[in-house]
């Protein structure tokens, strides 16, 4: 990820992640408006034991952007490395 000067690299590299979490969502909401519309107009509506074949794109999907929007979204300064530093840092403060 690139570094634009003058700007926080922390806050950057969280807006990067926000911005490509973003692109991310249109692009499942447009290509699960394509299967979909591709699976109405074939009428293979009886395949699959009465489950619609888009329905396991979405899902596979959906799980992998949800990854994203927790990695973008949710807690995003605190990393597990930063997390392990404060606790060895409170531990050496307490001896």
């Amino acid at each position: 990820m690139e570094i634009i000067s003058g700007k926080d690299p922390e806050l950057w590299r969280i807006a990067q992640k926000r911005a490509k979490f973003k692109k991310h969502v249109f692009t499942y909401v447009v290509i699960n408006i394509f299967f979909w519309l591709i699976w109405l107009l074939t009428g293979d509506y009886g395949a699959w034991g009465g489950i619609p074949w888009p329905v396991w794109p979405m899902v596979g999907w959906g799980i992998g952007l949800a990854f994203s929007y927790f990695d973008a979204y949710q807690n995003p300064k605190s990393t597990l490395a930063n997390k392990e530093y404060e606790k060895l840092k409170k531990q050496q403060g307490n001896e």
